[in-house]
Parts: structure tokens; C-alpha cells; sequence
């Protein structure tokens, strides 16, 4: 048994953990439908990513062994026919619950299946809104074959001049024309008076019926369609005189990138098929879809059906957090006591106010903050904005190499400039992954620095979609080194000695080592010796073999990893005493959080960063203490309460795959539970239990 699991193909284990989701008939229909959406987003961005990496290693020659004993070419055959599989399931899973939707009365028809009148109305739907935006593009020697951008919708049209004789098949011609991405990919379709039942045809199949109309004087002999993932990894010169020029020309080369997957219909006809392959030199990772490709338009299509809240999940309550109920000034609240907060259960609202009255409050003198991710109506950014109007030291890092929101950020770095905010672009050779604000206010005759860390992004979309926690305080400690961070961040500042945080790419990992060789001394002096960790993923070698030293030393460790895990619990005198567990639910898992025991003097953090290779070398990164005893407990229960899931967590076996928990105890769904704030903020410390 090999010591390591590799991490791409644990990516699909992943994957796979939340395709269950999607077959699992406890869960609600149209919830069902939107993890079948994620599916999909999550394979296209690993195509584009890892794939398309493993690709460029081969083209450049590298052929080595990583650490898990896997080389590139080995790996990306075991990646395709594990894909394949998946994605097999992911459609069979799809028809399922089509089915399932039309007992509900919503169907999926096909054209050809339409009465008089709503044919009538679609071909009515074609010529008003949909054919003034299609182009089509012959391939032919005048007119070669056209860009096609990556992960856009097309289809392969087959055609044959209408003054040729019929079985001259060599006489075909071929044309490629793009699905619009600006319209929806569902229409609906009129029905009778008074029917709750509703039906709704897919763009491409009303554009293929209506194809004949681009192409006067040839008659349509197929059209199917396809779509192409190309690499969309940026190769970005950070020592460009423009950082902001330079990300701008990559995300230009990204429409150009190598493909690396080729979807097609299936029953596609074999001339266009040969076309495809042979233009984008995509013989073998070549995708035969049977239904409708990019099952990426659930989301907005689950998302839009009215009148079916019973086959959703009910909505929960975001409580806005007590501590600032009841108070337009949280600056006074956090000069009496820490608070955490934990979403999405508890507002980002509470985030938002403590930026925004710090925007407003004349005894503000400065505001510095991280942006990461942030929505597209961001209310952070317009604080930021009034803040810098009135006058006051705002100044903002935005990371513009953010992986797919570069566009965006770079819109918003922008905006901001022109409030009168200082920006900075990121760091060369690291990204800026931290996730803190610094707020400096004048009190009496002195400065007060009041901090919030975050694990997770500036953005109040997600904030109700992910499970994050955020930490409000004043410590002094704290506050001097946030203000560091920054001044090493926005200048020339040497790295600093840090009174509370942990900061990557250099000290975060020296500092997890710490606290491990800590409980280890701990077990071997018969000390209690306890490490809980929660992470999106945990890749990194070293990292890895420390947890394996721990777990021989008679540490207990638990670990809850939503995706990725490189290491292998429970294997006899390699990792004994580490038990790993999953959990894919209604809220994406999403909060970074750490408890050691301390042989006694419990301690807990949290953190930004995942225990990857990226994470702790190549980016900024932070780890901040919870010096507070009673939010120290927080922390603890929350663990706690995902470690007594026995309904949606799963434990990776030894073997490696992952099963379900099975428990003898009463049913525990971690996440339902913590909607119970009193469960996990002001109860007593949950048991250990394993």
C-alpha cells in the first residue's frame, strides 16, 4: 500500500462524494439538481487546471514520479477513465431526475414532440430573440477553422449543397455555430390555460430544428453539438513592469489556450467528428455525452422554477450575531469582548456594518483590508469607496491573479483607485490569500487598532452559501501584527516577529510543526495529546509526514477534509491514531480551524490557509490564535458537532474511497444542527466521542 494518495485522483473521490449528493433521493429534487451543477462546474475547472498541468509537463518532457508515486502520463489514463465513470453516473443521474421533475409537472420535451401552437410560439421565440445573435462560421480552404472558446457551447453542422445530388456524401460541408451564452438555455414553453404543468425545450435543440434558416441554398444533414475545455492556467510574468497589463494579456491568451477535452454529442456525425479531432489534435480525450452537454445551467434553471419551495431546502435563519444586536457602534462592543461569528448561521451583515460604520465614523483615521473574491455588487467596495471620499487612509490589496475572478477584480481594483483608495496589486511570485481587515481609530489620545480574520473570502453571496468563521477583536497583540502584515504586504518591510499570528509562505508552517511536535512531547510525557484540524484539503508532503510522526507518538488526531487528502488514516504503524472524515452537505465546508490540547492548556486558531503546498510556500497566508477562553470553546464544539455527523459525513478508509458513517446513535447532521446556535456557541463542551 502506497503512503500517500495521490491528490488528483483523490479530487475525483471528491467529486464523486458530491455527485452522491445529487442521487441521494433523501435529498430535496431541485437541490438534487443544483449538486449535478456543481459536478459539472467542478470537472470543468479541473480539466482547465490540473488536466491541462499534467499536460504541460508532458510537453515540456517532465515525466517524473511526485511524491505519491504517480508520473504525469500514468496519472492523466487513470484521471480519464475515472472521469469517464463519473461522468456516466452524473447523466444517468440526470434522466433520473428528469423523471423525477416531470411527476412534479415540469417536463423537458423535444421539438418535435410540440403542438401546432407552441411550435408556432418557438419558432416565433427563434426569429425575434435568438437569430439576430447567431454567426455562423463555414470551415472550408477561404475560411479555416475558427476559434472556438473554451467551455462555450456549439454546435457541428453538417451540410450539403441543395443542386448536389443526395448520396454524394463527399460533397459535405461543414460549419460551426455558437450556442449564445447571454440567453437562457431553458425556454419555456406555452401550455393550456389553467395547467400547472409547464414544459421547456434547451436553446440548442429549438436552434437545431430552426439551423436551415443560416444557410439558404444547403440542406441540414446533422447538427449536434459540442464544447471544448482548454488550459485556463495563467503563465503570468510577475516580474512585468504592469502586473495589472501583464494579468490583463493572460486573460486574452486564455481564449487561445491548448484544449484539453473535447465533449461531443452523442451520434454525432462522423465528418464533423473527424473535424473536431483532427483541429483541436484531440484524438483520445474525446468525451461522448448522451444528453445535454454542460450541465452547468441547472443551477439558474433550479433557481428560477417558482411555486416549488417544498423541493427545496427550507430556508434558515441568519441571525444577525447578539454580541452587536442592539448597537450602531461595534467598535465599542469589541473594546469589552472578542466575538466570532460563524456563517453562513450567523450574518455577514455583521461584516459588512463593521466596515461600513468604520467608513463613516469621523474618529476613523484608516482603513486596510484584503480582497480575495467579492461579489459583483460588492457593499464592502462602496464602503471602501465612501471611506477614501471622506478622507480617510484606505488602502486595499487586491489579488488580481485570483484564479477565473481576475476580471473582475481587476475592474473592482480599479473602481476603487478612483475613489482615492490605495491599491496594490498582489505580490510577485505570491498570491495574497489572507483574509483580514485593519481598522486604526482615534480614542481619547491614543490609536486603537480594531482587526477581523476571516476563512473566507470578502463576499456576501457565498458568506450564505459556505460555512466560514470570522474573528472581531482589539487585542493590542493582535492589532500590531495586522498593521505589520500590511507594511510588509504594501512595502519593503522585512519579515516581521510576530506577538500572535502565523503568517506563510515563511512562518505558517514552521508554526504547525510547532504545535505538532508540541502533542507529540505531550503523548510521550502522558500528557493529553489531541489535534483537530478542519481544511478544504491537505496535500502537502511534509505536513503529511509530521501527522504520521504525531499519530506514532500516540497523538490522536482528527481531521475533517472537505476535498482533497493526500494522507492515509488507519494504516498499522503509519497512521494509527488519525481518522479522516468528509462532509458534503447543503453548505459548502469552507472554514479553516485548528484545536490542540496543549497537554491541558487548550489552544485554537483560525486560518486562511489549507495545509497545501500552494498555500504554505506560495501564497500570504494567516493564522491567527483565539485567545478568548469562551470562544476557544467555540471552536471546539464546532468541531465537535462535525465530528458527530453521522449522516452526511463519510471517512476515508485506509485503502483509500470514502463510506459512509454507520452509528448507533441518534441521527446528527452537522450542519442542520448548527443552525441551533445554542448547540455549539453558549452550550457546554460536546464530547469527544469517535
Amino acid at each position: 500500500m502506497k503512503k500517500y494518495i495521490n491528490r488528483d485522483l483523490s479530487w475525483i473521490e471528491f467529486n464523486r462524494r458530491v455527485l452522491e449528493e445529487a442521487e441521494d433521493p433523501t435529498t430535496p429534487l431541485l437541490e438534487r439538481f443544483q449538486f449535478l451543477s456543481i459536478v459539472s462546474s467542478n470537472l470543468d475547472e479541473f480539466m482547465a487546471v490540473r488536466v491541462a498541468g499534467l499536460k504541460d509537463q508532458l510537453k515540456a518532457g517532465y515525466n517524473k514520479p511526485d511524491f505519491t508515486g504517480y508520473t504525469a502520463q500514468g496519472l492523466i489514463h487513470r484521471l480519464m477513465i475515472r472521469t469517464g465513470s463519473l461522468v456516466r453516473r452524473q447523466y444517468q443521474t440526470y434522466r433520473e431526475l428528469l423523471s423525477l421533475l416531470a411527476q412534479e409537472g415540469v417536463t423537458q420535451v423535444p421539438m418535435s414532440e410540440l403542438n401546432e401552437d407552441q411550435t408556432q410560439a418557438m419558432k416565433e421565440y427563434f426569429q425575434q430573440i435568438v437569430f439576430p445573435v447567431l454567426t455562423p462560421m463555414a470551415v472550408d480552404v477561404s475560411r479555416p477553422f475558427p476559434l472556438v472558446h473554451s467551455k462555450e457551447l456549439y454546435l457541428a453542422v453538417v451540410l450539403r449543397r441543395e443542386d448536389l445530388e443526395k448520396d454524394r456524401e463527399d460533397k459535405s460541408f461543414c460549419a460551426i455555430v455558437q450556442v449564445p451564452s447571454i440567453l437562457p438555455r431553458t425556454i419555456p414553453v406555452p401550455g393550456r390555460r389553467n395547467s400547472r404543468k409547464s414544459s421547456f425545450v434547451l436553446l440548442e435543440d429549438l436552434i437545431k430544428v430552426q439551423i436551415g434558416q443560416l444557410f439558404s441554398g444547403y440542406s441540414t444533414v446533422a447538427a449536434h453539438a459540442f464544447r471544448v475545455t482548454r488550459n485556463s492556467d495563467l503563465a503570468v510574468n510577475e516580474d512585468a513592469e504592469d502586473l495589472l497589463l501583464e494579468i490583463e494579456k493572460e486573460l486574452r491568451s486564455r481564449r487561445r489556450g491548448f484544449p484539453v477535452r473535447l465533449e461531443i454529442e452523442k451520434g454525432m456525425h462522423p465528418h464533423a467528428r473527424e473535424l473536431l479531432t483532427d483541429e483541436l489534435d484531440l484524438d483520445h480525450d474525446v468525451f461522448v455525452i448522451d444528453g445535454p452537454l454542460d450541465l452547468g445551467f441547472l443551477s439558474k434553471f433550479a433557481g428560477s422554477l417558482s411555486g416549488f419551495d417544498h423541493l427545496r431546502y427550507p430556508p434558515i435563519e441568519r441571525v444577525y450575531p447578539a454580541e452587536f444586536k442592539g448597537t450602531d457602534d461595534i467598535l465599542s462592543v469589541l473594546r469589552e469582548r472578542d466575538v466570532l461569528v460563524y456563517h453562513p448561521y450567523e450574518s455577514f451583515e455583521a461584516v459588512e456594518d463593521f466596515i461600513g460604520q468604520a467608513a463613516e465614523d469621523p474618529d476613523v483615521l484608516a482603513i486596510k483590508m484584503t480582497l480575495y473574491r467579492v461579489s459583483a455588487k460588492s457593499v464592502l467596495v462602496q464602503a471602501l469607496a465612501k471611506a477614501a471620499e471622506s478622507g480617510k487612509q484606505v488602502t486595499v490589496l487586491v489579488e488580481i491573479k485570483a484564479r477565473f475572478d481576475e476580471e473582475r477584480n481587476i475592474a473592482w481594483a480599479r473602481q476603487l483607485e478612483k475613489a482615492g483608495c490605495h491599491v496594490v496589486y498582489g505580490l510577485p511570485g505570491l498570491k495574497i490569500h489572507a483574509k483580514i481587515t485593519l481598522v486604526v481609530c482615534r480614542e481619547a489620545r491614543t490609536l486603537r487598532r480594531y482587526v477581523h480574520v476571516g476563512t473566507g473570502n470578502y463576499n456576501e453571496n457565498t458568506a450564505r452559501l459556505y460555512t466560514d468563521a470570522g474573528l472581531f477583536t482589539c487585542r493590542p497583540e493582535i492589532g500590531a501584527d495586522a498593521s505589520a502584515l500590511f507594511n510588509e504586504m504594501t512595502g519593503y518591510s522585512t519579515p516581521h516577529d510576530w506577538r500572535a499570528f502565523a503568517v506563510a509562505p515563511a512562518g505558517l508552517k514552521p508554526k504547525l510543526f510547532e504545535l505538532i511536535d508540541r502533542e507529540i512531547e505531550h503523548a510521550r510525557a502522558g500528557k493529553p495529546a489531541r489535534i483537530i484540524a478542519k481544511l478544504n484539503s491537505l496535500s502537502h508532503q511534509a505536513v503529511i509526514d509530521k501527522l504520521y510522526e504525531a499519530s506514532q507518538a500516540g497523538v490522536s488526531i482528527d481531521l475533517i477534509v472537505r476535498g482533497v487528502c493526500c494522507l492515509r488514516p488507519g494504516v498499522p504503524g503509519l497512521s494509527d491514531n488519525i481518522r479522516v472524515v468528509s462532509i458534503v452537505d447543503r453548505f459548502l465546508e469552507h472554514s479553516r480551524m485548528l484545536y490542540v490540547s496543549g497537554g491541558g492548556k487548550e489552544e485554537a486558531f483560525i486560518s486562511s490557509a489549507d495545509w497545501m503546498t500552494r498555500n504554505l510556500s506560495r501564497r500570504v497566508e494567516l493564522m491567527c490564535p483565539v485567545y478568548d477562553p469562551k470562544l476557544r470553546q467555540v471552536v471546539r464544539n464546532l468541531l465537535h458537532l462535525s465530528l458527530h455527523d453521522n449522516v452526511k459525513a463519510r471517512k476515508l478508509r485506509a485503502k483509500g474511497g470514502y463510506e459512509r458513517i454507520s452509528s448507533s446513535e441518534p441521527p446528527l447532521r452537522s450542519q442542520f444542527k448548527a443552525a441551533d446556535l445554542d448547540s455549539w456557541k453558549m452550550g457546554v463542551v460536546m464530547e469527544e466521542g469517535r
